[in-house]
């Protein structure tokens, strides 16, 4: 075992973009674990969308990360030394570990990995906390009927994907937004979504009018700006807007120009008797057992698949998370340690 632990601290807070200046990577001492505690061994760190929000110290959900403070993130991890009843050395576990080689837990949270049972990677995309937002946001608030129309964007990420098989699974007709010739058709031909359409198209408006003649009964949003603007006149009566997150927004300094759009939204939702509701995924914690034997069933069959974006090392991260913010991705986004 390494006598050094890198981690990747928050340096400053980005005010737009972030850029690489606004993190460092830092070496220090292995921590040691304690009575009660654990000593874990990050193997695989998990880049996330919600980080950026962390970056920021305005008020939100949950706490910033502080400057100087190792930037926060969901772990695979190895148990390499244990202090506690009820982990032993050896174990793989789902941790919190952050940006960094080696973290310490007394415990709670942690969540045993049987990879023989399936990835272990997959803790952080299809069986973790983007797949369990994909279904408790789909089915609990979009609730999509046989014969409906749901769209999601940022389709081939790990939470759209799986928002769009599970609204096949439930007989839905599913069109995804996607940016790129590859990545559409990895949305038709690879997870059977109905339709693919190219944000980056001239006409984004006019193509997602044409994949969806019908109109649309559900929208997932996790991205908003110009693909939201495209979705909103296509919304049926009575349709549901799941809000997982704004993308687009995230690295905004200012409100967009033009003229205010609000009065215009706010007729929509009465006239069309419109459902908007944001959620954070552990609003639904109770559904967690459910969502675990439901998604897990389904790729056991085969009828749900996902897509990795493996990078390597830790002093690759703050570049890959910065061109997670672009949809530079292609599948879930993973630092291999």
């Amino acid at each position: 075992m390494s006598d050094v632990n890198r981690r990747i601290v928050l340096a400053s807070r980005p005010h737009g973009e972030p850029t690489p200046a606004h993190f460092r990577l830092e070496r220090g001492t292995v921590p040691v674990a304690k009575e009660g505690e654990v000593l874990l061994r990050n193997r695989y760190l998990s880049l996330d969308p919600y980080m950026r929000g962390r970056m920021s110290a305005a008020k939100s959900y949950a706490k910033p990360v502080e400057i100087n403070e190792v930037m926060v993130g969901a772990t695979v991890a190895e148990v390499v030394a244990s202090h506690h009843p009820g982990f032993s050395a050896g174990d793989t576990v789902l941790a919190y570990g952050g940006w960094q080689d080696f973290s310490v837990s007394n415990g709670q949270g942690l969540r045993r990995l049987d990879p023989a049972s399936a990835p272990v990677t997959t803790a952080l995309g299809v069986l973790g906390m983007p797949g369990m937002t994909a279904y408790t946001g789909l089915l609990t608030i979009g609730a999509p009927k046989a014969g409906e129309t749901v769209v999601v964007a940022a389709a081939t990420g790990p939470v759209g994907s799986l928002v769009g098989q599970i609204a096949k699974l439930k007989g839905a007709r599913t069109v995804g937004i996607a940016g790129g010739a590859d990545k559409c058709r990895h949305l038709t031909e690879e997870l059977g979504f109905d339709a693919a359409v190219d944000h980056r198209t001239g006409d984004l408006p006019g193509a997602l009018a044409a994949a969806c003649p019908d109109g649309i009964d559900v929208y997932f949003e996790n991205v908003g700006g110009a693909v939201f603007d495209a979705v909103l006149p296509l919304l049926n009566d009575f349709a549901r807007i799941p809000v997982c997150g704004l993308v687009a927004n995230y690295n905004m300094t200012e409100l967009p120009p033009g003229p205010d759009r609000v009065p215009a939204l706010m007729r929509a939702v009465l006239s069309k008797r419109l459902t908007f509701r944001g959620f954070i995924v552990w609003d639904f914690a109770d559904q967690e057992q459910a969502f675990f034997s439901d998604v897990g069933q389904w790729l056991r069959e085969g009828r749900v698949r996902y897509r990795e974006d493996v990078v390597d090392g830790l002093e690759s991260a703050p570049e890959a998370f910065i061109g997670l913010l672009k949809g530079r991705n292609f599948g879930k986004l993973v630092v291999k340690l």
